[in-house]
């Protein structure tokens, strides 16, 4: 087998998410960008086909164009998944079709606009077995999945409290009434969906929460607010969080905290130790201990377990980040995909690839912390669709 090929779907002129998502899918050389419907403008998705160097037989005016003309070609030829990198309300229609069309699906976060739409997504699958990932990237991290094995081996003892946030200052000022493309449609109800800064981040946090703890959020007391007056959706927001074998969490996640960039962070506390990690250096794991010094691991050292290893490509000392954590999204996915064609059962490193049910869990704390911040109500019980 060649390169896997993959097809876009948004990511054209003007985007900003859809360029990271083409670096992350390159940066290995396994999968090859062969077709994409980057915007519903077609002379916008033309030039921004052109840049990209593709065929212009193979860059269309939309994504149901796409999908049929791609479906057509010789199997050698089409793509394989698609990569949907538009605002929420289209990640359903796209993944839908796709899946129709018998194409896997790798889509960027929250998975759709609401939760109806992820539980119809997840039947879908279940119809096709085709394949499914979810773009939290922040799970690629190597430390973030070292700090995850640590928990998983019982090193800090049964877990009592988790502390994730993730704040960010780039909208506290109105820019959605200011032309800001970004701005606009993450904080438009009907292209965003129930929430503004959950969707679009505290998510992020839920995720990161879950994946390192090995628990699963069971209920929440939440408080979202829009501080910026005129805006339609929450910028700001504090979640306590319980947990499914009875430790206790705090998630804040902000878009109005002046001066932060994206400093996403989590620490995790057992009856034996505790563990931090912060995106903004994010090559260091503390490790925390009662009675001896606090240990700093570092990627890339030869002390680490295999699946940190795994989603490790530098020596020591050289800096990896955000696009390489988010390469390791596709990596895996990219593995699953090799794994299924081949007949193969996949790799641990290729099943390390949030899913449809990460993507249910997703679109279901978004809901219920809207719900819960609007309710007298003290605590919601976290919902659960089999």
């Amino acid at each position: 087998m060649g390169r896997i090929r993959m097809g876009m779907v948004g990511g054209g002129e003007g985007a900003f998410i859809g360029a990271v998502h083409r670096m992350a899918a390159a940066l290995d050389g396994d999968i090859e960008l062969v077709c994409g419907a980057f915007s519903a403008d077609a002379g916008r998705s033309a030039r921004s086909g052109s840049a990209l160097y593709l065929p212009q037989d193979r860059v269309y005016a939309d994504y149901r164009e796409m999908l049929a003309a791609e479906a057509a070609r010789p199997a050698s030829e089409r793509m394989q998944f698609v990569a949907i990198v538009t605002p929420n309300h289209l990640h359903f229609p796209i993944a839908d079709a796709a899946l129709r069309h018998g194409f896997h699906v790798l889509s960027d976060k929250p998975a759709t606009l609401n939760l109806d739409e992820a539980l119809r997504l997840r039947e879908r699958l279940r119809e096709t077995g085709l394949l499914y990932g979810l773009a939290h990237a922040y799970t690629g991290y190597p430390l973030v999945k070292e700090a995850r094995a640590r928990v998983s081996a019982g090193e800090l003892g049964c877990i009592r409290k988790v502390v994730v946030e993730y704040p960010q200052g780039w909208l506290a000022d109105r820019l959605e009434a200011a032309g800001n493309k970004q701005a606009a449609w993450r904080l438009d109800p009907a292209r965003a969906g129930a929430s503004g800064c959950m969707g679009d981040i505290g998510v992020h946090a839920a995720s990161l929460a879950e994946y390192v703890s090995g628990l699963k959020i069971s209920a929440v007391c939440a408080d979202l607010t829009a501080f910026v007056p005129g805006r339609a959706l929450d910028d700001d927001g504090g979640i306590l969080l319980r947990f499914d074998n009875g430790a206790r969490g705090i998630l804040h996640a902000s878009q109005v905290s002046v001066g932060e960039e994206n400093a996403i962070s989590i620490r995790v506390y057992g009856e034996a130790g505790g563990l931090e990690w912060r995106q903004q250096e994010p090559n260091t794991l503390w490790l925390k201990w009662p009675d001896r010094p606090t240990e700093m691991l570092r990627a890339g050292a030869g002390y680490l377990g295999p699946l940190a290893a795994a989603n490790t490509r530098t020596p020591m000392g050289h800096p990896e980040g955000y696009l390489e954590a988010f390469a390791n999204i596709y990596m895996a996915f990219a593995g699953q995909i090799r794994a299924r064609e081949s007949g193969q059962l996949p790799g641990a490193r290729a099943v390390d690839c949030p899913g449809i049910e990460q993507a249910v869990r997703g679109m279901t704390f978004i809901e219920l912390a809207v719900a819960a911040s609007a309710s007298e109500t003290k605590w919601h019980t976290f919902p659960h669709y089999s």
